[in-house]
């Protein structure tokens, strides 16, 4: 009986040796970005005065956590859950616990798989080239517009990312869009993103493309316009970089299109570069510009950003910037950052408004 007892001990440390080598090492993580806002929405063509407004804002703060586990054999589970924060409080919460990129998924050799609420392919793709990404300068305000916004974290989603090859990556996003579905009649919307990059050395570069379907089922891809039932609208985005000593600078140029009712497909590009000095300041400057919306005269804008940010720690930075959005006669684009999750900037006052903010923050990484 005392042999069985011991010999049931031995397993039962087995097991739990078993078992605490498959534990799931956790990582707490985020960013807290607030600033003072100076806006204004801007005069617009004929009309009254802009309104200046000074705000409080925060800029795509948010808490995550995210693991890993070991499963052997060089395969691993990976999960992730983050939360949108306003620092402000402004109105209250960004959003439930998983209101930005949330998934679960396995990794390996191979690459690796993730479900859940994502950025997609096309928008990781660029961002990196975005001086002001997150802040009132993104060049979202003039980007990736259409029906849809293209650069965007979509819900619903099925993402691949292959692993690197000589500097090379590759991913495939499918977004279910008619999730709401209830009869086999219905035109079901869905959306496809795909990206390639590559990174060596000092250069680096993307290719991208999205293309959304819409439908008439329930769903993030469903339009309440009968005629844009079985239409689509497309993206497609080339872009490099080259980062030397101090100095990086990127460019991005991108094409929509579409067979809607209404059309939104223009063509834009963006371009802009930072350079350090003294040791622990960068200064930034970017220039955006979006043609007329689908030969539309007067329907273009462009947007010029500069600033400068002062390093405090490998975590923290003091930064002060400057944004001016000029629209033609017939645009009203706003310094609104589409999908950045600022609770500052504006809309333009009217068409040919020209909206434009100072912004002074502090960025604290964790």
């Amino acid at each position: 009986m005392q042999k069985k007892l011991i010999a049931l001990a031995i397993a039962g440390l087995g097991l739990t040796a078993s078992a605490a080598f498959a534990q799931t090492n956790v990582t707490i993580y985020g960013i807290m970005d607030a600033s003072v806002d100076v806006v204004d929405n801007g005069d617009p063509a004929g009309g009254a005065q802009g309104i200046r407004t000074n705000k409080i804002s925060s800029n795509a703060s948010r808490l995550g956590f995210k693991g890993v586990e070991d499963l052997g054999d060089g395969l691993k589970a990976i999960f992730q859950i983050e939360s949108g924060i306003n620092a402000d409080n402004n109105g209250g919460a960004a959003g439930t616990l998983n209101s930005r990129n949330t998934y679960v998924g396995l990794a390996g050799g191979w690459g690796s798989v993730k479900l859940g609420n994502i950025d997609t392919p096309y928008k990781t793709s660029t961002r990196g080239y975005d001086m002001f990404n997150d802040h009132l300068g993104d060049n979202r305000n003039l980007m990736g517009v259409g029906t849809i916004q293209f650069d965007r974290r979509a819900s619903s989603n099925a993402l691949y990312e292959s692993p690197e090859y000589s500097g090379f990556k590759f991913s495939a996003d499918y977004e279910a869009g008619a999730e709401g579905a209830v009869t086999n009649g219905q035109t079901k919307g869905s959306a496809w993103s795909l990206a390639a990059t590559y990174s060596n050395g000092p250069w680096n570069g993307a290719l991208a493309y999205e293309r959304h379907k819409f439908g008439n089922a329930a769903g993030t891809l469903a339009t309440a316009v009968p005629g844009n039932v079985d239409k689509q609208e497309h993206a497609a985005k080339i872009g490099v970089g080259y980062s030397v000593d101090t100095f990086h600078v990127g460019l991005v140029y991108e094409h929509t299109s579409d067979d809607l009712v209404v059309k939104t497909g223009h063509n834009a590009w963006t371009l802009g570069g930072g350079y350090y000095f003294g040791g622990n300041n960068e200064a930034k400057l970017a220039f955006t510009h979006a043609g007329d919306i689908s030969g539309t005269s007067n329907t273009g804008a462009k947007q010029w950003a500069v600033g400068v940010d002062h390093i405090l720690s490998k975590r923290t930075k003091v930064y002060a910037e400057y944004v001016r959005l000029s629209n033609d006669n017939g645009a009203a684009y706003g310094l609104t950052g589409a999908g950045g999750g600022t609770t500052g900037g504006t809309a333009a006052k009217g068409a040919g408004a020209d909206p434009s903010a100072f912004q002074f923050g502090v960025r604290h990484a964790f």
